[in-house]
């Protein structure tokens, strides 16, 4: 009876062990996918907090081309797309931006753009941007880029913003008091 038990016993612990081995495996290649997340960006694109860019880092799709703050301002020839809503471009956007929206966008508010043309396209932090990224560039358009970090990076590094009169502005859509507290400087609206 005693060897019995002891086999039993030895089958368990294996057994235990096992599932032991099994979970710090299974633990070990999902520490280490979050680790390999956190470098493989395949950008060169900055921010400045690194909170921030932890949350880009795994919000923002990286099927479109990103770009920074100091890429974009060495651009030249760029359509900006601002791919906010009507009420957030409003308040201020980037200069010469056009609004081509996310809920309601459609291809024809970029017919008259060349495929060929360099596009960078934007929002709030560059989520609703990479889709509507996406979107171009299933549509035949060959240089769409996403802006990484988007207008909330633009103004955190101190850059201008305009208003609908073409004025610079202090003013900046936060989307929602959740997002907002990504944009630091500028006055913050929510309508």
């Amino acid at each position: 009876m005693n060897i019995l038990f002891f086999i039993e016993f030895l089958g368990l612990f294996c057994e235990k062990s096992l599932l032991t081995i099994k979970r710090y495996i299974v633990m070990s290649r999902f520490h280490l996918l979050i680790f390999l997340m956190f470098l493989s960006k395949n950008t060169n694109a900055q921010v400045k907090s690194k909170a921030f860019d932890s949350l880009l880092n795994v919000m923002v799709t990286k099927s479109v081309p990103m770009l920074g703050c100091e890429e974009i301002k060495k651009m030249k020839n760029i359509v900006l797309l601002d791919t906010r809503e009507k009420r957030e471009y409003e308040v201020s956007h980037l200069k010469d931006a056009r609004w081509v929206g996310f809920e309601n966008f459609d291809l024809k508010s970029v017919a008259g753009i060349s495929k060929d043309t360099n596009i960078v396209v934007y929002c709030s932090i560059g989520v609703r941007s990479g889709k509507i990224g996406e979107k171009l560039m299933q549509a035949g358009y060959t240089n769409v880029h996403n802006f990484y970090g988007s207008i909330f990076e633009w103004v955190n590094q101190g850059n201008p913003v305009y208003d609908m009169a073409g004025k610079p502005t202090n003013k900046i859509h936060g989307y929602n008091w959740k997002w907002g507290i990504w944009c630091n400087k500028g006055e913050k609206v929510y309508e």
